[in-house]
């Protein structure tokens, strides 16, 4: 599925954004301590030539992150066009939001190969040999101009490729056991028409509208002609789990048989009036399955993840930080970084 171990890593730690945050001058130390006390940043000058951050004992430089930096800026700019850096709001440029962005990708790298050495998570032999050959592939596409600006070497590539795919392995050794079984009636998606009379409060007004209108579908009247003419809501049939609409209309809804018409409901923005199209929907069923599946190793993954990268001690260089921008040149348009990551390791 494309992209979708990028994604797996942009969702899996929100707080590590942390790295960016603002400190003291030259030469102060600062701890910051947040919530449990455990969450640490250090601002230092005591970094290696091009160390721009360290987390724990893991650190990135100038070179690996301009690699994300350059691909991500060149993905961006085929979708939206190089005017894009020129947007900003609140003050805060596009091209910042971006630098922020590649920081938290990385730093999400270095922490969960730091979370591999206490699993003993490590590449197999036969998966050595798919990061050389990514490696060399993505090396090969790029021209001198692109090897310059971001210093590179393949021997870097395939270093970062090998992070990048011992990270997704952790996260997979991590939700091993998360298989859980979703019965039907848990995930169940069921479709109503409804008739829906907006009003936030109580309404007698309302109330009666829409009690005149169950006594006219209760005389043979079709639901669907009075939903188009008196329902504040033009859409009239609805598909939907639990936990999704407010708890009288799923009340309401999960509990009517099929073509049976509830009686008028007072929800949270209205009064409604729920006929049962289907109690159970297959195809919307079996997708929310999936994303109960998915949340539930999402949660045990944080669990996990987070406890460990809330003790790991964040060092931000800021003078470095402060002097990396993007390359703005036009032979430099490599943007193929994660495809080709993907192409090796497609799953």
């Amino acid at each position: 599925m494309r992209n979708k171990k990028i994604i797996i890593l942009a969702l899996i730690m929100g707080g590590i954004l942390l790295l960016c945050a603002c400190g003291k001058g030259e030469g102060e130390d600062e701890k910051a301590d947040k919530g449990n006390g455990v969450t640490q940043i250090v601002l230092t000058t005591g970094f290696e030539k091009d160390e721009v951050f360290r987390i724990g004992s893991s650190s990135c430089y100038t070179n690996e992150f301009m690699v994300y930096l350059t691909n991500i800026q060149n993905r961006y700019e085929a979708v939206y066009g190089s005017q894009i850096w020129s947007v900003s709001s609140n003050g805060i440029s596009m091209e910042s939001r971006i630098k922020d962005t590649v920081a938290a990708r990385i730093a999400q790298v270095k922490t969960m190969n730091l979370l591999a050495d206490q699993y003993q998570v490590r590449l197999t032999d036969e998966e050595e040999k798919l990061v050389m050959q990514a490696s060399a592939e993505y090396y090969q596409s790029l021209n001198d101009d692109e090897i310059q600006s971001m210093n590179v070497t393949e021997e870097l590539i395939g270093q970062m490729y090998r992070e990048y795919a011992i990270a997704h392995k952790v996260y997979e050794y991590i939700i091993r056991d998360i298989n859980p079984e979703i019965s039907d009636d848990e995930a169940r998606s069921v479709t109503v028409d409804w008739i829906f009379i907006r009003s936030s409060e109580e309404n007698a007004e309302k109330e009666e509208l829409a009690e005149e209108l169950k006594k006219r579908l209760d005389e043979g009247e079709d639901f669907y002609t009075l939903a188009l003419s008196y329902s504040d809501d033009k859409t009239v049939t609805h598909s939907f789990g639990k936990g999704v609409v407010d708890s009288a209309v799923e009340e309401c809804a999960f509990n009517l048989a099929g073509n049976e018409t509830g009686e008028v409901i007072k929800g949270e923005e209205g009064y409604y009036i729920i006929h049962c199209v289907s109690t159970l929907d297959r195809k919307e069923t079996d997708v929310n399955k999936e994303k109960i599946i998915t949340r539930r190793k999402k949660e045990a993954f944080n669990e996990v993840y987070g406890t460990f990268a809330e003790n790991q001690i964040r060092q931000l260089n800021e003078e470095l930080w402060k002097s990396i921008f993007m390359v703005h040149e036009e032979q430099v348009t490599t943007s193929d970084f994660f495809d080709i990551y993907e192409k090796y390791f497609p799953e």
